[in-house]
Formats: C-alpha cells, structure tokens, sequence
C-alpha cells in the first residue's frame, strides 16, 4: 500500500512539474516572438485586417518571402497565428489564445508590484508621519 502510494504520489509531482515546465516553455516563446518588431508589426496587421495570404502580409516588409516565412514558423511556434492551406495559398490568421499565459504570466507579475508599490507607499507615509511628530 505504501509503495502504491509513493508511485502515485511520484507520478502526480511529474505531472505537475512537467505542466508548469511546458507551460513555461510556451510563455518564453510567446515573449521571444514578440521581441522581433516585424513579428510584432505581422501581428498588427492581422489583428487589424484578420485572415491574410501571406503574399498580402509581405507586401509591406522589404524582404524575401522565404525570410517572412521564417517569422510566420516562429509565431506559428509560439501559437500566435494559425496557418490553413487551400492548395498553393497559405492563409494566417491571428491566435488570440497564444497570448493567454503570457498575459497570466504579465498579471501575475503586475500585482505582485503594485502590491510591492502599496508597501513602498504606507512605509513612506509613516516615516513622514514620525518625521513630523
């Protein structure tokens, strides 16, 4: 019985830790796709015209299509955009839902610093309030 439940309890932790881990992997290769300006500036474009060829989505950039094809891989990767094939025309569109952990991640992160500000705030205001009495 013991063993069961070390083996369960051994299989419950990787599970857990492997979830988090992934879930890491993909918030790190949302932000690093983000990091580029013209993955930032493709991304624009189909939040603003929706479903694009991507003939259509390079036409602003001067570069290559092999060179755009690159980008859409790597936000293609970081679940930023869906891709569909109708033949010989790719068709992409953004993936909202690729940006929902690193928005977790962002929240996280910005409540863990107004409450840090909070601090910083009510320690300030009672070190003028010693100061003055």
């Amino acid at each position: 019985m013991r063993l069961n439940f070390v083996l369960t309890t051994s299989i419950a932790v990787s599970y857990i830790v492997n979830r988090v881990a992934k879930r890491q992997e993909r918030t790190t290769a949302v932000f690093a796709a983000l990091a580029d300006p013209t993955r930032r500036h493709i991304l624009l474009r189909l939040s603003k015209h929706g479903e694009t060829r991507v003939t259509d989505l390079a036409e602003p950039f001067a570069m290559s299509l092999p060179s755009i094809s690159k980008h859409l891989r790597v936000l293609e990767k970081a679940r930023l955009i869906r891709r569909e094939r109708h033949g010989r025309v790719h068709m992409i569109e953004a993936n909202i839902a690729g940006m929902r952990e690193a928005q977790a991640w962002i929240t996280h992160c910005a409540a863990g610093w107004a409450f840090g500000l909070d601090m910083l705030d009510k320690l300030l205001r009672n070190e003028r309030k010693e100061g003055k009495g």
